[in-house]
């Protein structure tokens, strides 16, 4: 049986799915392509009709993480009162939900080692997913240039993605929520000035 492009590409997008949760909560070396493909009920060999290699999918699985990360504080911002937009992406990325959601979080907080130790060539596609993430974050941060407010949003974001990847590695719930805690007002502070 021959499918077309449409089922193609909704496949694609349940393989880039199902590894970007795999990858996130597991890294990408104790996520198997031949386990993925078997937990998705497609071949081990149609994973080659897809991508080119599993450094492909890792990448297209990082992009599309951060996507969803940057789509889901975009969302917290547009619901905020005026004024309130800098407050909002805070508390939205260093969220208790999104602290104790690994496999659906930040891929930034869960693979960041993972992907430095990638090739240069190869570390591309990441930058550029970085890049348009740091823009979609700049627009909510105060400063009197684009400059300023660039660097503001990189240390805002490298700040809140090692506070959440801190965060995860206490064990103890109420230290999990007050290191959150404190880290909310600490970048709600700095971002202002």
């Amino acid at each position: 049986m021959r499918y077309g492009p449409a089922h193609k590409q909704q496949t694609r997008e349940r393989i880039v799915r199902a590894a970007a949760r795999r990858f996130r909560s597991r890294g990408s070396e104790n996520a198997a392509i031949g386990d993925l493909m078997r937990d998705l009920r497609l071949t081990h060999g149609g994973f080659y009709r897809h991508f080119d290699s599993k450094e492909d999918l890792f990448a297209e699985a990082f992009e599309q993480s951060l996507t969803e990360v940057g789509d889901r504080v975009t969302k917290a911002i547009e619901q905020a009162a005026p004024g309130g937009e800098l407050k909002a992406l805070i508390d939205a990325y260093l969220d208790p939900a999104h602290c104790d959601d690994v496999a659906g979080g930040c891929p930034v907080a869960a693979l960041a080692s993972e992907v430095i130790r990638r090739p240069r060539a190869s570390r591309r596609r990441f930058t550029q997913a970085l890049r348009t993430h740091i823009r979609r974050m700049a627009k909510s941060v105060p400063a009197a240039t684009d400059d300023q407010r660039r660097a503001k949003a990189v240390a805002l974001f490298s700040g809140m993605a090692g506070t959440l990847t801190i965060a995860r590695a206490f064990t103890d719930e109420p230290d999990r929520r007050k290191i959150l805690e404190d880290a909310r007002r600490f970048y709600l502070a700095a971002a202002r000035r």
